[in-house]
């Protein structure tokens, strides 16, 4: 019987958690923690479907793209857990997000929980009372077309990550990933930089100088921008080639320095050319859409994509803001109403304009909430407001979103630009210059140039403004905020300073974060909520590296980029993955069909040639070509397994030289010269440090594939030499000088006795040499035959323990130094400990409990505030796969491109949180493929409102529960599920 309770189903404990609190009593909210089901891995597949596209992709692309779901592991206990929530309630509220995800979730919900209870789509755009009640109030049905657009993008992801991936795999390199916007995204990262491989800096000079009126002392700066009429060269007249693109007069430094020099003589004519003076209007930027608000955190708060989105997640479930994925820059007329007045409040009347200001945004999809993310609620809580309740990353968060949308609804800041020339003439011509249009008599002109801004009204400037991204040719600009005199037509000035200036252009800068995702959303090439994963993506898959904001490609991403460009070469063009996003925003708005959609796209059609067409016609593909870049002089850069290297013909035709390329190397600055030097350099390594005087074996140092290491070798014995003791002449080796000897001393002469085939004796295994790794805080070019003797001596021998009488032993290993005794182990602080400890430190540390002394030693950062939830200590500890946060129940690894530093207070208790909503990962679950077994027997379920759903009751015996057909989705039921087979 249904209990009496509504059951609300969310995506994510916090928010489960806050809109409880708005619902009361009469109300059941738990959460799903984000999706239930997925596409099932195809080796967990039933072993009676792996057969066919079914078996490749966990898709039958033969039978109208038809996928296969299953709940994960992780997830079985969560469904239980909803399920046994569901039997006592009588209404249901699917309330997960309101995007193509959420509703995707929603419907999954719906499929496995087969609810027999009304079930209702609640969606909010802002976890506030009002809009939670107001969301409860106004429910729909589910938007089955936005459910298809979903479940198009994880099709088209799962086909094309798994035909061009195995490719990347053979090719290239084990690990590799191909994805429809990360490798868009890497193509532009490696396109910029081989922008910068290519290009050719050209030198320039000008000239900048202070003046002021003869009649008050009021200097300001100014810069040459015309000489006898012509204009000078700047930045901008060069191509990346170093190429002069224009007619400008391009000065050299002799040239600058001869003019600078005339210039600041006595007698030199210097006179107010023109003033021109211009209004100075300036527009607030829009509200943040997902896009900008990634590229604003990251310019001004110096967040990754995955950090801003992370703690804008949790400003959204805990109330703060507004849903923080969306497109749109629109503010409702409720936010509009709240900006104005508080901007009223805080910067007075004048600073708002008389109408509200609309932003309308240039995306046509429907697939994300329709409004600018915001601080939520009908009045604004000020920063200050909430400094005590929000801390580090999420108040600098919230504080950035509200003055971006107070600011937005404020009036323009106001003022006006005045322009000076001011013209000097030297005393007699400039060698080197030649006579121009505006020539003089005699001597030189030059013209200078000053700008300067005075506001007048600030206006939205009080609240906010707007950060930029690097400019390559911000040395060419005039000052625009210099401060300038009264000044009029033909006043004359006088020269307080000249000075020539040489300039080298600039190579386009790398991509940061920002202006990645700022150059994703010009090109429409994915979503506001995908930017943040493909940001994390081409950093965790080791295609680009941060180095400070600047993402720096890696040389596998070269490779794999070529390798797109020249076998996929559809898939990587930016203009066709855009249209793909858009043919997606048509399926989400059901004006496309999705399996007429992926039949075009995996198996051709009029416009496309079909990814499975491409897959079947590929060729043969040269790795070694693919994985080649010439640099000139005979030298070629190879991305091997184990990194890049350069190769270059040596003495032996068959065994060319190879020198490995520095790690901190980044590809634009492996400029032919650096090659040849880096190929020039003498070989360290293979370095003889001595004899082992214990064994006889030569001690060497050498440079290996996984570090510097020491080893020892026999000695090459060298043959003994007879020479004739009169004439000093080699005669013969001594071995075949004392067999004549025997011989002319028996009277005998020698005769070479026929060949006997003889067994050839088998050869015994030669004795591994022993080796050891250097310490790190050792180099091949410094250490010493002691220290290499040290080293191959370890484990060293620290002392025995005088209770149980058991060798203590000190020695390296996999996880870095520590003490062996029998089966008990200790962590040593440093390597250096492994030859410095003695036993009384050793039986010190084995005093101390096992783990404890050495976790309190271990932590890189600790904070003074416990977890809120565990209550006990966060700290931050270095592991296995790099450092991580933890409150010793949880651990949270933090996330690449983060570092311990970034992580305050704020973001561990996040990290945490996060890590803890997921759940605990169970091992060897991917193993469990008998258990799909039992879900594929049991009957599909009826899909009664739909033709194909008619048609698959005649093969549920063959389709098992999680599989569904392509046709049209049900809607939400009004009554109860539909029946079940």
């Amino acid at each position: 019987m249904p209990g009496t309770k509504k059951l609300v189903i969310v995506e994510s404990p916090a928010k489960a958690k806050t809109i409880g609190q708005y619902l009361g009593s009469g109300y059941e909210v738990m959460a799903s923690v984000g999706h239930i089901r997925d596409l099932v891995e195809p080796k967990n597949l039933p072993a009676e479907l792996k057969k066919g596209s079914l078996g490749k992709f966990s898709v039958d692309v033969e039978n109208g793209f038809e996928p296969y779901y299953v709940v994960s592991d992780a997830k079985k206990k969560t469904v239980a857990d909803l399920k046994r929530a569901l039997k006592g309630a009588d209404e249901l509220y699917l309330a997960t997000d309101e995007d193509r995800e959420g509703e995707a979730i929603a419907w999954h919900l719906l499929e496995e929980l087969k609810p027999k209870v009304p079930v209702k789509r609640m969606v909010f755009h802002e976890i506030t009372k009002d809009a939670i009640q107001k969301a409860q109030e106004n429910t729909r049905e589910l938007d089955t077309a936005l459910v298809d657009a979903q479940e198009t993008r994880r099709i088209l992801d799962r086909l094309y990550g798994y035909e061009v991936s195995p490719v990347l795999w053979r090719k290239v390199g084990p690990g590799l990933s191909a994805g429809r916007v990360q490798s868009a995204a890497t193509r532009l990262v490696v396109d910029r930089e081989r922008e910068r491989l290519a290009f050719v800096s050209a030198s320039y000079w000008d000239l900048s100088a202070i003046f002021s009126p003869e009649t008050e002392r009021s200097p300001f700066p100014s810069r040459l921008v015309r000489v006898n009429g012509t204009r000078i060269s700047s930045g901008r007249d060069f191509d990346d080639r170093g190429v002069l693109t224009s007619d400008a007069l391009t000065l050299d430094g002799e040239t600058a320095q001869a003019l600078a020099e005339a210039l600041y003589r006595p007698g030199v004519g210097v006179l107010v050319q023109s003033v021109e003076s211009k209004p100075y209007t300036r527009r607030p930027a829009a509200p943040f859409t997902t896009s900008t608000l990634q590229q604003e955190a990251a310019r001004k708060l110096r967040f990754s994509a995955r950090q801003t989105m992370s703690v804008a997640q949790s400003l959204y479930e805990n109330g703060y803001i507004t849903y923080m994925r969306t497109d749109s820059p629109a503010l409702s007329q409720q936010a509009v109403d709240a900006a104005r007045s508080q901007a009223k409040r805080l910067y007075g009347a004048d600073t708002v304009p008389d109408k509200p200001r609309v932003y309308t945004g240039k995306s046509k999809n429907a697939q994300e909430a329709h409004e600018a993310i915001r601080p939520s609620g009908d009045t604004f809580k000020t920063p200050s407001e909430l400094e005590s309740i929000l801390r580090g990353n999420d108040w600098k968060l919230y504080d950035l979103i509200w003055k971006r949308t107070v600011a937005s609804q404020m009036a323009d800041a106001k003022g006006s630009t005045a322009s000076v020339v001011v013209a000097a003439t030297t005393l007699e011509p400039v060698t080197g210059i030649a006579q121009g249009p505006a020539s003089p008599a005699s001597g030189t002109l030059a013209e200078f140039v000053a700008t300067g801004t005075v506001i007048t009204f600030r206006g939205f400037l009080a609240a906010y403004e707007e950060g930029r991204d690097e400019d390559r040719h911000a040395a060419d600009n005039a000052p625009a905020d210099a401060k300038l005199p009264q000044l009029t037509e033909g006043q004359t000035l006088s020269v307080d300073d000249v000075e020539a200036k040489g300039h080298d252009t600039s190579a386009p800068p790398r991509y940061t974060e920002a202006s990645l995702v700022k150059t994703l959303e010009e090109l429409g090439i994915g979503r506001p909520s995908t930017y943040a994963a493909i940001m994390s993506t081409i950093v965790d898959r080791g295609y680009v590296t941060p180095r400070g904001t600047a993402l720096v490609p890696n040389w596998i991403a070269f490779s794999v980029v070529r390798l797109l460009e020249d076998y996929f070469a559809d898939l990587v063009e930016y203009d066709f993955t855009a249209s793909m996003e858009d043919d997606l925003d048509l399926i989400a708005g059901g004006e496309a069909d999705r399996v007429d959609w992926l039949n075009g796209f995996y198996f051709g059609n009029d416009s496309h040639r079909g990814l499975r067409k491409v897959i079947d016609n590929l060729g043969e593909i040269d790795a070694r070509d693919i994985n080649s870049i010439p640099l000139g002089e005979g030298i070629t850069l190879r991305i091997g397994r184990y990194g890049p290297y350069l190769e270059a013909p040596s003495d032996d035709p068959e065994t060319p030289r190879r020198v490995n390329v520095p790690e901190d190397l980044a590809p634009d600055e492996l400029t032919p010269a650096k090659a040849r030097e880096l190929m020039d350099a003498p070989v360290v390594g293979d370095r003889v440090l001595g004899l082992n005087p214990d064994t006889g074996k030569e001690v060497i140092v050498k440079d290996g594939r996984f570090g510097p290491y020491v080893t020892e070798r026999v000695p090459e014995a060298e043959p003994e030499i007879a020479v004739d003791s009169e004439t000093g002449e080699i005669i013969e080796t001594a071995a075949e000088a004392d067999a004549s000897a025997a011989t002319a001393a028996e009277g005998t002469t020698l005769t070479k006795a026929p060949a006997r085939k003889k067994a050839a004796p088998k050869k015994a295994a030669a004795p591994k040499e022993r080796t050891a790794s250097l310490f790190k805080s050792m180099a091949v070019d410094t250490v010493d035959l002691d220290t290499a003797l040290k080293l191959l001596d370890l484990p060293r021998t620290v002392g025995a323990d005088p209770e149980s009488g058991d060798e203590i032993l000190a020695q390296n290993g996999r996880y870095g130094p520590y003490l062996k005794k029998g089966t008990d182990t200790r962590s040593l602080t440093s390597e250096d400990q492994i030859f410095d400890i003695d036993l009384a430190g050793a039986l010190e540390l084995y005093a101390q409990p096992k783990y404890g002394a050495r976790r309190a030693s271990s932590a890189l950062k600790e904070f003074e505030q416990p977890d809120p939830v565990s209550g006990k200590a966060i700290k931050i500890k270095d592991g296995r796969f790099g450092a991580y946060v933890t409150d010793g129940e949880t651990n949270a690894t933090i996330p690449r491109g983060e570092t311990v530093e970034d992580v305050d207070y704020d973001r561990a208790v996040q990290l945490i949180a996060d890590k803890r909503a997921r759940g605990p990962v169970k091992k060897g679950a991917a193993k469990k493929a008998p258990a799909q077994k039992s879900t594929a027997k049991k009957p599909a379920a009826k899909k009664t409102t739909t033709t194909a759903a008619a048609k698959k009751t005649t093969t549920a015996a063959k389709k098992p529960a999680t599989r569904r057909a392509p046709a049209k989705k049900t809607g939400l039921p009004t009554t109860q599920a539909p029946e079940s087979d």
